[in-house]
């Protein structure tokens, strides 16, 4: 009888071994290769992404972010994809833009992964893969190319200068300061909108690109049409609503929204001033009321306080900031070179001092092509390509901090087959 038992025994565990072949043939049938970009994570690592390979997928930057969909939430799968070089995952993902640098994620991180700086460093790539022409966006990311950057709005404003002054520089000894005999407004003003019209549309070609590639797993398409995403995702950044989700890194909201405004109240100041002197033919120099001049002022200082205080908390708060790659701080100090050099200009004009005054404005005008011309190619492109994605996840119900309102006392979330299971605390 025992005999009998164990041959029973023996059948059964072969009979078991041939099912686990079964299968595993199936599974390996299925099974995907994956080639990682190799290119793709290197540059990620030079943007600020460099703790990347410390990630061992716990998900606790999941639970804790609270801007995170309730399906499917970001940022652990990005950091999946990322550590395995899956660009075409990264680039196609909108998540990667509803990611607003809380930096809440990477405050909490038991391994110090940063994901908060990786996904930072996901965006800059993303800006040189859709820039038109491709060699501007690798350009924008490489520091030893900052030179030949400077040279083309140098040579541009010197031009203009020289068409003004037809070489006459006697100016530059003049006590009574007048910029407009440096650079007259109306071909400032021509090379201003004439390029920025051609920037806005190389622009448009790789936010299109960008907008014709976004897809994810848990898009549906019961969301709002595309005028009422429109306008809701508008209505946010005007707002800043969503950095109120942030917790570590909250305070960034308000030079944020100096920032904006500031640079809106600028524009606002050089279209009205070209509507009064041009077009008006009021004679310049603005008076000090002139509420013109009053509004510049004030946009000049919000740009100067926003921009230095993201300066010194990026620089003193690093923990807490997060995002700290080439592309961040060459976007930053553009700013506050734009904000300083405006508001020096204006002071020097008020004390007398032509030749530093001269000087500084030609300064302040090569930044602020600078930032503006290369905006397709930088970080200062992140507000159109985030907008978009915003207003594509407004479309497909990816809903922003939906997951506060369900039990995230378990997230079960399946990536790639694999199922993963993470209490929150």
């Amino acid at each position: 009888m025992s005999s009998v038992v164990h041959l029973f025994n023996v059948c059964g565990v072969i009979r078991a071994c041939f099912y686990w072949l079964y299968t595993m043939g199936e599974f390996m049938s299925e099974r995907t290769t994956i080639q990682p970009d190799v290119a793709f994570i290197r540059a990620v690592h030079r943007s600020g992404g460099d703790s990347l390979k410390k990630c061992y997928q716990c998900a606790t930057c999941s639970v804790v972010c609270e801007l995170s969909p309730e399906e499917k939430p970001f940022p652990r799968k990005e950091m999946l994809w990322a550590q395995w070089g899956q660009t075409d995952k990264l680039i196609s993902d909108p998540d990667v833009w509803l990611c607003h640098q809380c930096n809440d994620c990477s405050e909490r991180c038991p391994r110090g992964a940063k994901p908060g700086d990786v996904l930072a460093a996901v965006r800059a790539y993303v800006y040189q893969k859709f820039a038109f022409p491709g060699f501007m966006g690798k350009a924008m990311a490489t520091p030893s190319a900052l030179p030949l950057l400077f040279l083309l709005p140098v040579m541009i404003i010197f031009g203009l200068m020289w068409m003004t002054t037809n070489g006459d520089m006697s100016f530059f000894t003049d006590p009574h300061i007048e910029y407009g005999k440096m650079l007259a407004h109306g071909y400032l003003e021509m090379f201003f909108i004439a390029g920025n019209l051609l920037i806005f549309g190389i622009a448009a070609v790789g936010l299109y690109r960008f907008w014709s590639q976004l897809q994810h797993s848990a898009g549906k398409d019961t969301g709002k049409g595309f005028i009422a995403a429109l306008i809701s995702v508008v209505i946010a950044i005007l707002t800043h609503r969503h950095f109120e989700s942030c917790k570590v890194n909250r305070p960034r909201k308000y030079a944020h929204l100096l920032v904006m405004y500031g640079f809106a109240g600028a524009a606002l100041t050089a279209g009205l001033a070209v509507v009064y002197t041009v077009i008006l033919h009021n004679p310049g120099p603005l008076s000090l009321e002139n509420p013109i001049k009053i509004l510049g002022a004030v946009s000049g200082t919000m740009i100067f306080v926003g921009s230095t205080w993201l300066l010194f908390r990026r620089n003193n708060s690093e923990a807490d900031v997060g995002a700290d790659g080439y592309p961040d701080q060459l976007f930053l100090w553009m700013i506050f070179m734009v904000g300083v050099t405006g508001m020096l200009s204006w002071l020097l004009r008020l004390a007398g001092n032509p030749a530093i005054a001269y000087s500084t404005y030609f300064v302040h005008m090569v930044c602020v092509y600078f930032l503006l011309w290369y905006m397709p190619y930088g970080k200062f492109a992140h507000m159109l390509y985030r907008g978009l994605a915003l207003v594509w996840a407004e479309q497909h119900g990816r809903i922003l901090g939906s997951k506060l309102n369900a039990d995230v006392s378990n997230i079960n979330e399946s990536d790639e087959g694999e199922q993963v299971s993470v209490s929150a605390a």
